[in-house]
């Protein structure tokens, strides 16, 4: 499985964006991820379309827009307006979530799927073959820099499981560093978002390099 580093500008300085995502693009980054969060759904807010209109400008990476809010079928045709390669919406706050998915497909973005860490990973499963994407919260979202609930990794395994025959990539998010990367690996994720693991480090190039080495070094470990 192809290994991808999503670092999240969540954790990098607001001040000098378009640095700070030079500075990863300088590192390997595979993605930026962005944190979306509305104060409803989540307890923080942080950005919106502006700021992926911004960051869209500023990089040709694809944009992994990760929506943290209360209403997703909303505000997704702003986010695909402002640039967004990714949508991946909750699976908490949808009522009809295989419509939602094709409607982020139809506003030309590719559709992901997640789950929060005490929501059962079953009720995703019947949605897998909508999505290019399936993301498991491995902290509760609303702040960067909480630890790493490692109880999640089962989920990653059955949805890796479960897609067996899909394109399908399985991100985890939340407490994401040298020392809990493998093991996201390992139990079936390729695609790793990282905050301050990347963005709080001296050398942040670096950081994201170091990164790449211990997830690919994992996905070896699994393939040999």
């Amino acid at each position: 499985m192809r290994i991808r580093i999503a670092p999240s500008i969540l954790s990098g300085d607001f001040a000098n964006l378009a640095g700070q995502v030079l500075l990863v693009e300088q590192g390997g980054a595979d993605y930026i991820h962005v944190d979306v969060m509305d104060g409803h759904f989540v307890p923080n807010i942080t950005m919106g379309p502006v700021v992926v209109e911004a960051l869209r400008r500023s990089t040709r990476l694809p944009l992994d827009v990760h929506l943290m809010i209360a209403a997703p079928d909303f505000y997704a045709p702003a986010f695909a307006k402002a640039g967004a390669d990714i949508c991946t919406i909750h699976i908490e706050v949808l009522k009809n979530p295989a419509d939602s998915l094709r409607a982020i497909r139809d506003l030309g973005m590719k559709p992901g799927i997640t789950l929060n860490p005490d929501t059962p990973v079953e009720s995703i499963l019947p949605y897998l073959e909508l999505v290019d994407q399936v993301l498991i919260m491995s902290v509760f979202p609303g702040f960067s820099g909480q630890s790493f609930i490692p109880e999640v990794l089962a989920k990653a395994t059955r949805v890796r499981n479960e897609s067996r025959g899909l394109t399908l990539d399985v991100e985890i998010d939340g407490g994401i560093n040298l020392k809990t990367v493998g093991d996201a690996v390992r139990a079936g994720a390729n695609v790793l978002v990282a905050a301050t693991a990347v963005f709080k480090q001296p050398d942040v190039s670096r950081a994201c390099r170091e990164l790449r080495a211990s997830a690919e070094a994992a996905a070896q470990e699994v393939t040999t």
